[in-house]
Order: structure tokens, then sequence, then C-alpha cells
């Protein structure tokens, strides 16, 4: 086990806080690089199931009723993440605080 003495004590807070600098930076480029791949990237069924935190058998109940949109290859379903993104925001409820600037808005330009 390596001792570090108090003489030692800033080099080697300075050689933590390079190293902490370093994986920062790596972890940030590797975030960009998994959002900029992430639109256009193909879903099986297992990983649409996941995204959408629903059973394999919904997702299939889903497609046959084409709620969801799919791809299909043969036998295989196919998911763009990006379509599965557009599916769940087009589900998005308005909040009780935009309802009501709705109304508002819409009285006042009447």
């Amino acid at each position: 086990m390596n001792v570090t003495t108090f003489e030692q004590l800033p080099a080697a807070v300075q050689l933590l806080a390079e190293k902490l600098e370093s994986i920062e930076q790596l972890i940030l480029s590797r975030e960009e690089q998994r959002t900029e791949a992430a639109p256009d990237e193909l879903m099986t069924v297992e990983q649409a199931s996941a995204f959408l935190s629903l059973s394999v058998p919904t997702i299939y109940s889903k497609t046959s009723k084409r709620e969801l949109p799919y791809m299909k290859r043969g036998k295989r379903l196919y998911f763009s993440r990006e379509e599965l993104t557009e599916y769940l925001k087009a589900g998005r409820k308005p909040t009780n605080a935009q309802l009501s600037a709705d109304a508002e808005n819409y009285t006042f330009n009447q």
C-alpha cells in the first residue's frame, strides 16, 4: 500500500483532479455519441419492451392493432427509437396550467 505524506498531498490531489477531469470528458463524449446515434437506432421487441416499460406480449398486441410504429423484415419486428419516442410524446396530456392558459388565450382572442 502506498502511503501519501502531508507534503505529497497537494500533488496527489492535483493528480486526482486531472484523472477525474479525464473521466468526466470520456463520459461526456460517450453520451454525445449515444445521443447522436440514438434516433437512428433500431430495437428488437425485447429492447422496445424495456424502452417502453411494457411486456413483450403487450408489444406484440399493440403492433397487431397497429398502435405502435414498427418495421417487419421476415418474421422479425424492429422499432425505431425515434418513432417510439414520438409515440410516447403523442400521448402527452397537458397540465391544468396549460389548459387554463389555452382557455384564457382562446377567450381573449375571440
